[in-house]
């Protein structure tokens, strides 16, 4: 019974494994946020909830996905991956994901036409770069950072306003996400040569790939400065918007002086952190709390 009850503990640690469980939260709750951004103020739940699975169970479900399709890549880069590694299967992967996805447009139904179609889009583009655009290199990181850009976008259509603030934060969330897909590929050349990918990693080397991804993380610093500009924006906005930018400058510079597979690991996942003080900060100045 114990040996049992390990088993399928480490088995649904497998599964959340794949969902990669704070890019889910990060992503729900831009929508969150967008919706917050939209109205002024924080929406109510029967708005909040749903709008928040939408995004989150879309993303876990492409994330699976992600894994099904990469697990040869994975092998090389990254063989301790639940599939990679053999302890989930693919079917079941692939049936999980279907679950997560179909849920999510579920969701995205309860809030209304528009948002369904958006979702619709979302899924058939992260449907698209999963099967062929991971393998475009550029186009691929520009189909995904457009998908982490959307919720905010979202969150505006959820409760019918959309702002010119809210297209701001969108453009934000692009460039950031943009540049840390553009340095995720500079640990995985080895295997996205393989997979006959072509990021500008593989395309025109790592230390090129990081200048274009820190230029990407200067640009979204200097278009922080643009909100206070298109929109009411509150002195909440500020201190972590501050942070945000201060840890993006940093990691521009780590990747400009030492583009190796090691560090620029490191610099991907500190970029989520600085992502979510931008996320939080665009909540407390874009809102009445």
């Amino acid at each position: 019974m114990v040996r049992q009850s390990i088993s399928t503990t480490a088995r649904l640690s497998d599964y959340l494994t794949l969902i990669r469980i704070p890019n889910c939260v990060m992503i729900g709750l831009a929508v969150v946020v967008g919706e917050a951004i939209a109205l002024g103020t924080i929406p109510s739940v029967d708005k909040a909830l749903p709008g928040l699975l939408t995004a989150s169970l879309m993303m876990a479900g492409t994330m699976v996905m992600n894994d099904v399709y990469d697990v040869e890549v994975d092998r090389v880069n990254n063989p301790n991956r639940p599939i990679a590694a053999g302890r989930v299967g693919a079917n079941g992967a692939l049936a999980f994901a279907s679950v997560l996805s179909l849920t999510s447009i579920f969701f995205a139904a309860v809030l209304g036409l528009w948002t369904l179609l958006t979702a619709l889009l979302a899924l058939a583009l992260m449907t698209y770069y999963n099967t062929r655009g991971k393998r475009t290199g550029l186009l691929g990181n520009m189909v995904v950072s457009f998908n982490v850009a959307l919720p905010f976008f979202y969150g505006g259509l959820a409760v019918e306003s959309l702002k010119p603030l809210v297209v701001t934060f969108s453009a934000l969330a692009f460039l950031a996400n943009l540049g840390r897909e553009i340095a995720k590929g500079i640990p995985d050349v080895q295997g996205d040569r393989l997979m006959g990918a072509r990021t500008l990693a593989v395309s025109l080397g790592p230390r090129a790939a990081g200048v274009v991804s820190a230029s990407l993380f200067v640009a979204a610093v200097v278009l922080s400065a643009l909100p206070p500009l298109v929109g009411d924006v509150s002195f909440l906005y500020f201190p972590l918007v501050a942070i945000a930018d201060a840890g993006f400058l940093y990691s521009s510079l780590r990747l400009v002086v030492d583009p190796s597979p090691e560090p620029v690991r490191k610099i991907k996942a500190w970029v989520l952190v600085w992502m979510l003080c931008g996320l939080v900060g665009f909540l407390l100045g874009g809102t009445t709390l």
